[in-house]
């Protein structure tokens, strides 16, 4: 087929494009703003996009996949309804291109599905099943977030976001669950979904998707799973959770241990929920292979991890610089816990920058000035694109940081930049010299781009 995306340049539509190159399609696509690291793979694979949207471009397309920012009014939607050329979602493409015939391993929650999604896929590809693999990351060793596969399953990250402008339900909902993992259920994404209701109802629909020769995996822990999974009986339905039962493993004081044999398992990941993501992951291999237990146990261990997913930037005897995706209060709350965890003894100075759809809005005003415990100094940026929220449902950032100060009993401050933290550490960072420390940048974007800056401070500091 003669296929054409527009919003190309979007990583997601990046990867389906090839994908779909590689399964012999003619494809080709635009974007407004086309940058790396994007813009190169796409020239690189061949694809050559065109920069800006024409309503020439999708002249003789057999079918047109649009993208999720792509609004109305776009002259290339627009001749796409006017001619009536065939058009899909991304998600719908995903579903009709490469999950037929396959037995979808759908990774879902409003947290942890990247890691999840990825660890499950490397384990598959360790016992050697050739999984397929859709999931919006990279992993630390630079595999991409994508693989046809050669086998029977295809691990996909199951993301409850819209899907189109025409399409108001969750992406998941294209993705037929043959195995479907539940992970959490909080409220999100306040951009699209009015309370946690919505989301719920996006989740019972996919949990109705499932087979009855497949299977539900959900975390016991979340009560929203727990309602939504209690009167379902069209598939087998389990429950997990650390230390259980049923638990393959028991979690104490940072250490993970296989209930079976009692073995010491030693994940490159930190953090009791990152063990529940590696938990439900075997579970769900064990499902599939459970005569490879041994091997399946050893590939949690050699898992590289997800790149900004507790990536370690700076790594010295007593410093540490760490880049992660959190930008949820669960997920920060975590995040610190994990590393407080890890390394006892250390100082933790968390920098947030409030940068998601959700974050930029006050619904969490209350939550965020709580999921700050356990760290030394914490420091807020002015929300990203400040005038993008208005002020009535904007997050009050200098109220947070005051209330974070009284919640913690420790240094908080604001700034209005990230680009404003580097000067700002530099007088903090002296209070500190004689202490093992972590600066725990927490952001779901580029953080102004301040990174080199951070790691240049932290080689500073150990020089001293």
């Amino acid at each position: 087929m003669k296929i054409f995306l527009v919003g190309i340049g979007g990583i997601a539509m990046g990867n389906l494009a090839y994908m779909l190159k590689q399964q012999g399609h003619d494809v080709s696509g635009s974007d407004q703003n086309l940058y790396p690291p994007m813009s190169d793979k796409l020239v690189e694979w061949g694809l050559s996009p065109k920069s800006g949207y024409r309503k020439e471009n999708v002249k003789g397309a057999d079918l047109v996949i649009i993208g999720n920012a792509i609004s109305r009014g776009n002259p290339e939607v627009e001749e796409v309804l006017n001619t009536g050329i065939e058009y899909m979602s991304m998600a719908e493409a995903i579903g009709h291109f490469f999950l037929k015939g396959k037995k979808p391993i759908v990774i879902s929650g409003t947290h942890g599905k990247t890691t999840t999604t990825f660890l499950t896929h490397w384990i598959l590809e360790s016992i050697g099943l050739k999984p397929g693999l859709f999931v919006g990351g990279i992993r630390k060793d630079g595999f991409p977030g994508f693989a046809i596969g050669e086998g029977d399953y295809f691990v996909i990250e199951g993301d409850e976001y819209d899907s189109a402008f025409f399409d108001k339900s969750s992406k998941f909902l294209h993705y037929r669950p043959f195995y479907l993992v539940m992970n959490a259920l909080d409220f999100d994404h306040a951009d699209i979904f009015a309370n946690l209701d919505a989301i719920k109802v996006m989740f019972k629909r996919l949990l109705n998707l499932v087979p009855g020769r497949g299977k539900v995996f959900y975390w016991k822990g979340s009560k929203n799973l727990s309602d939504i999974t209690k009167d379902y009986q069209h598939a087998p339905v389990e429950s997990f959770e650390l230390g259980d039962k049923n638990s393959i493993f028991k979690y104490e004081k940072g250490i993970l241990t296989e209930i079976r044999t009692k073995a010491k398992i030693k994940p490159s990941l930190i953090g009791s929920h990152n063990y529940r993501n590696a938990e439900v992951a075997v579970r769900v291999c064990l499902e599939i292979a459970p005569q490879k237990r041994k091997e399946i146990l050893e590939a949690v261990e050699s898992f590289p991890g997800v790149k900004r997913r507790q990536e370690n930037l700076y790594v010295s005897e007593n410093s540490l610089l760490v880049e992660d995706f959190a930008h949820h209060p669960v997920a920060i709350q975590e995040t610190i816990k994990a590393h407080k965890e890890a390394y006892p003894g250390y100082k933790i100075i968390s920098l947030f920058e409030p940068r998601s759809a959700t974050s930029h809005r006050n619904v969490f005003q209350d939550d965020f000035a709580k999921c700050f415990k356990g760290s030394d100094v914490s420091v807020v940026t002015e929300v990203y694109q400040v005038d993008k929220v208005s002020k009535t449902l904007r997050l009050n950032v200098k109220k947070l940081v005051k209330d974070i100060k009284t919640n913690t009993k420790k240094e908080s401050f604001y700034v209005v930049s990230p680009k404003d933290i580097p000067s700002l550490l530099k007088k903090i960072l002296p209070k500190y010299k004689k202490d093992k420390l972590i600066i725990l940048a927490m952001s779901n974007g580029a953080f102004g781009g301040i990174y080199s800056e951070l790691k240049s401070l932290m080689e500073t500091r150990e020089s001293v």
